[in-house]
């Protein structure tokens, strides 16, 4: 009697950079790293972005050294973020929002003009003080000039000089279009003078340099009339 020859069944093979990165790490035997809940591996993963972001500008960095710096396995790193792109774009609206936050904050503490220029100078500073990596990546990045990246910064940008405007014209009222002007330049004030800031590398003390940018805004203006 003739024997039939055994067929062997096999699973499809997975041919998208997750599966691909998978049946690598299985044969090259990795240790995968312990499960976390989603929450905490995603904020794991953002952290190790951020750093090979900041070391290595976004075309520089590369899905697998980013984790391993966040000791995952490539699988796990697609599985929260499908490419380099998004993994990028979600630390920026991470850190936008959180200045967004700090900065409107500073603006409402207070109803004193005086005081609140002040609350603003600080707040910035403190922020970059306490992540610089996160000033730089969303304010020194090579992908500054793309689309979805500028229009982010931009839509920043503008809900923070609205807010500081909208509080001149109520206090001077100024037209909207001369309210906002002020607002930009004390916006820009707080943003290029804290970029050099960084760079002074400590030897110049936070909040002498806050100071030192608050009056200069205050006493500018200051000197528009105030509505009684």
């Amino acid at each position: 009697m003739e024997r039939r020859p055994t067929v062997v069944h096999q699973a499809p093979v997975d041919r998208t950079p997750a599966g691909k990165a998978a049946a690598g790490q299985t044969r090259a035997g990795g240790a995968r790293s312990a499960r976390l809940p989603r929450d905490e591996r995603r904020a794991q993963l953002l952290a190790a972005a951020q750093e090979v972001f900041v070391a290595n500008g976004y075309h520089g960095a590369a899905m697998d050294e980013i984790a391993e710096t966040a000791h995952v396995s490539k699988p796990v790193l697609y599985q929260h973020f499908p490419s380099k792109r998004e993994l990028y774009l979600a630390l920026l609206d991470s850190h936008l929002s959180s200045l967004t936050d700090l900065m409107l904050g500073a603006l409402s503490s207070t109803t004193d003009n005086d005081e609140r220029v002040q609350a603003v100078m600080r707040a910035y500073y403190r922020f970059i003080a306490s992540d610089d990596q996160a000033h730089r990546l969303v304010f020194e990045s090579d992908l500054i000039n793309d689309p979805d990246v500028s229009s982010r910064l931009e839509t920043f940008n503008k809900t923070f000089a609205d807010a500081v405007a909208r509080v001149i014209a109520e206090d001077t009222k100024l037209p909207p279009l001369e309210a906002q002007l002020l607002g930009r330049g004390l916006a820009g004030m707080a943003q290029v003078s804290a970029r050099y800031w960084l760079e002074t590398d400590g030897n110049l003390d936070l909040d002498v340099a806050s100071d030192l940018i608050y009056r200069l805004a205050w006493r500018g203006i200051s000197r528009f009339p105030k509505e009684t």
